[in-house]
């Protein structure tokens, strides 16, 4: 990969923040866009600006095209069966709630049980915890080891006879664990229970076939794979998505209307409500055109070398403690410096024009794991350098000396 032409394609990174070069450590937060998705948003804006699927003029109509052209390229890009089984949501948050909503009323009953792991985001817990209270079920948790590892032979004991669905993140966003998901859910489809994973923090990383996964739902967020924020997706097996009732009701997802009761329109659109973000798919149709003209499989293996890398040159700076070392990991590092406070950590970093994260990452049972409240985040893209690296370790060991006595 020619890492300098490609961030020639990402304006944002040449600026400069308190007086040095920006360096961008955030992306499990949100990556940086491309040249060619900002076109894509602009000229969508001014020469095919209009509302999809309901005119006959022009510009709908080219609109429409738009915006299912995208779907296709989704469906493609994760080798789904059918453009039936992609449905675009805001991202994977609504995509986890629309599945919660949905399937819980299908399928979900007093006393059934919904597992997720101990390092799911919050947006893979929350939802659930509300469906379950909704409907009377129980929430059970498969938990990780001190590597940072699911804990996956213990799932054959948490599975019951009740269990309806289990809920995992294919890479955890504080961990960056990348997990076994392909043999959870041939776990789980000897017991018939379906599987949903959690993408966002995948997609952008790891190759993903959900035919070969043989998962039924999948979820991820167009702003992690170069974007732009509200588009996301909710893949699942056209015989759930026949099967489960709709999200939401408005416009577009209808046949027919009358005050004696409504009908359905055919997959997807049953579950678009709405005016969907028909822009915001253009721009991922454009993002992951950009991320396949320089390949996935590149991609991760130069991500793989920056990972090796920074974790390299961090763990050898005294007092650092390294949160999450499985053997199979994405280019995320949480640290903190022992004896600083990890939002100090990421104050002092800023001043120095690098950009990385503080907090719980909306991961608080992975903080609680740890007895720790927040660590400091660091996430590697395709556009970052070495050199970058070079300029976070003597950012770390400078917090170190100002922070720590």
């Amino acid at each position: 990969m020619d890492v300098q032409n490609i961030r020639k394609d990402f304006p944002i990174l040449s600026q400069k923040i308190y007086g040095h070069d920006l360096v961008y450590l955030d992306n499990a937060a949100t990556t940086q866009k491309p040249q060619c998705v900002l076109d894509s948003i602009m000229k969508f804006y001014t020469q095919y600006n209009s509302n999809i699927h309901r005119g006959v003029h022009y510009l709908s109509e080219k609109a429409t095209e738009i915006y299912e052209a995208a779907r296709l390229k989704v469906k493609d890009f994760i080798n789904a069966k059918s453009r039936t089984e992609i449905v675009f949501t805001k991202g994977s948050t609504e995509a986890i709630n629309m599945l919660a909503y949905s399937f819980g009323e299908a399928y979900v009953q007093t006393g059934d049980e919904i597992i997720v792991s101990e390092m799911e985001h919050h947006s893979n817990i929350v939802p659930w915890q509300l469906m379950c209270g909704r409907k009377g079920a129980k929430l059970k948790v498969l938990p990780f080891n001190d590597k940072g590892e699911l804990l996956t032979a213990e799932l054959g004991k948490i599975i019951t006879p009740k269990t309806k669905l289990i809920c995992v993140t294919y890479v955890s966003n504080t961990l960056g664990t990348i997990n076994p998901v392909q043999g959870i859910i041939y776990q789980a489809h000897l017991h018939g229970i379906p599987v949903l994973v959690d993408a966002a923090q995948a997609i952008q990383h790891v190759k993903i076939d959900v035919q070969k996964l043989d998962c039924d739902f999948l979820a991820l967020s167009g702003h992690k794979i170069y974007a732009e924020t509200g588009i996301g997706v909710l893949y699942a097996k056209e015989d759930y998505l026949d099967k489960m009732p709709p999200y939401q009701g408005g416009g577009d997802m209808i046949k027919n209307v009358s005050f004696d009761g409504s009908t359905w329109a055919e997959l997807p659109l049953k579950f678009e409500a709405g005016t969907s973000n028909f822009v915001g798919a253009g721009s991922l149709h454009a993002a992951l055109d950009y991320v396949e003209t320089i390949g996935l499989s590149n991609i991760a293996e130069y991500e793989k070398q920056l990972l090796d890398y920074a974790s390299q040159k961090i763990s050898s700076i005294d007092g650092i403690t390294i949160y999450g070392n499985a053997s199979k990991k994405a280019s995320i590092i949480s640290f903190n410096i022992n004896g600083a406070h990890h939002y100090d950590v990421g104050m002092v970093l800023d001043k120095l024009g690098i950009a990385v994260r503080t907090g719980t990452h909306c991961t608080e049972p992975i903080m609680k794991h740890y007895s720790i409240t927040g660590t400091v985040r660091a996430s590697f893209a395709m556009y970052n350098t070495f050199e970058e690296i070079d300029v976070l370790v003597e950012g770390i060991k400078k917090a170190k000396k100002m922070l720590v006595n």
